[in-house]
């Protein structure tokens, strides 16, 4: 349980960072810490649940398509999370387009692990 709460740590710095880097990520709600916080939680939740089970039945199209399949798994991971924080907590981020949240994803994989390797290690 101590693990799952330091990755919900680390990708809400992760979305932080992400949220102010890029003007399509857009908080909704009147908390934004509450907004990213929520956001991050069910990205953690679809990580630990998941996203295991997609990818390994999505590794042969990944191995085909050379990582492009695993890049629109990640959007598509993102769009669910922000559907989901959005929808339960009426707080959450928006995410603009397409475009954005690949650009998103990029920003929060450099930032997750980079506090991943501080924090952890």
């Amino acid at each position: 349980m101590g693990r799952f709460f330091g990755r919900w740590f680390t990708l809400t710095i992760a979305v932080g960072v992400m949220t102010w880097l890029l003007p399509g990520m857009i908080v909704q709600g009147s908390n934004t810490f509450f907004s990213i916080a929520s956001f991050a939680l069910f990205m953690a939740l679809i990580n630990a649940s998941v996203k295991p089970v997609v990818q390994l039945l999505a590794l042969p199209l990944t191995v085909i398509t050379f990582g492009l399949a695993a890049l629109i798994l990640n959007v598509m991971f993102m769009q669910l999370a922000s559907w989901l924080s959005i929808t339960v907590f009426n707080e959450g981020i928006y995410i603009a387009g397409f475009w954005w949240a690949v650009i998103g994803s990029f920003i929060m994989m450099v930032v997750d692990g980079i506090v991943g390797s501080i924090i952890h290690d």
